[in-house]
């Protein structure tokens, strides 16, 4: 099995809780879980875990499980939804190492204020857009 991730994968990750308090188990990996005191915060941190989880096995140069569809998972009983649990799709998104060259057309005003931003905070224009994007797409809020 290739260990790089070629295109952005997903795990589905199990979502139960109730009041302040919610988890999301990633059954395809073990020991890997999330949590919070609402279910957004449950499934970023999830979305987290699986990154590190994903990173770790890449390091240890390891395959990845091949993740089961909620189909799968339902009819191998790791879903209970008679409890109130249910399938989030969680992604991977890893970086590679590889730095490439992208062309992005913005609006003007736009493009100030992510300058302005970027700069407030130390960071380079192509970071700070890197970093937004992964944040959108991660599902962090």
């Amino acid at each position: 099995m290739d260990l790089r991730i070629e295109r952005m994968a997903h795990y589905v990750g199990i979502l139960d809780g109730a009041d302040d308090t919610w988890g999301v188990r990633i059954p395809d990996l073990a020991g890997c879980h999330g949590g919070g005191k609402n279910p957004e915060e449950a499934i970023a941190d999830a979305t987290s875990a699986v990154r590190e989880w994903v990173e770790a096995r890449l390091a240890k140069r390891l395959p990845l499980p091949v993740p089961n569809t909620i189909a799968e998972l339902l009819r191998q009983g790791e879903i209970d939804s008679s409890t109130g649990e249910s399938a989030v799709m969680i992604p991977v998104l890893i970086d590679s190492g590889r730095p490439v060259r992208a062309n992005l057309s913005l609006d003007a005003g736009l493009l100030a204020a992510i300058d302005e931003e970027a700069s407030r905070r130390g960071l380079t224009r192509s970071a700070f857009i890197a970093s937004a994007a992964r944040e959108k797409i991660e599902g962090h809020r």
